[in-house]
């Protein structure tokens, strides 16, 4: 072998990262970190100071990430999609260096949640740079 080309084939497959309840809802699906936040508060549990840091962080989310619902307004209409689920491009740092306050905040309010990875996470009826949304198996 002298170095001059590729050896063998190499596969780079994209990670998917979500960050979301440990157990499921009655529907059988498991919401997302930004859905348990939001729970928080628009139930009136987070104190003002959770609430202030909560709607700042949202706000620079919604900046910095498009909103997929609003590209496609089918791709959470329960009737055509049951189960969709949003995942983060393991590639989009920008967006998951935020999320370890989010976790936090449901850690202090006890919201008992998971990370999963996935190079498959489902059949994926969106993408940008950022994320993907997936209709679930």
């Amino acid at each position: 072998m002298n170095g001059s080309g590729l050896e063998g084939a190499l596969t780079l497959t994209l990670m998917f990262i979500r960050f979301q309840s440990k157990y499921p809802t009655p529907r059988g699906t498991y919401p997302g970190v930004f859905a348990l936040a939001n729970s928080l508060a628009h139930e009136g549990k987070l104190s003002a100071e959770e609430h202030s840091w909560w709607r700042s962080n949202n706000d620079w989310h919604n900046a910095a990430c498009p909103n997929p619902g609003t590209v496609d307004l089918s791709l959470f209409d329960r009737a055509r999609h049951p189960h969709t689920s949003c995942w983060f491009k393991a590639t989009a740092t920008h967006l998951l260096s935020r999320v370890p306050g989010y976790l936090r905040l449901l850690d202090l309010h006890g919201v008992d949640w998971v990370e999963v990875h996935s190079a498959n996470p489902g059949t994926v009826i969106y993408e940008d740079d950022v994320q993907v949304v997936v209709a679930e198996r």
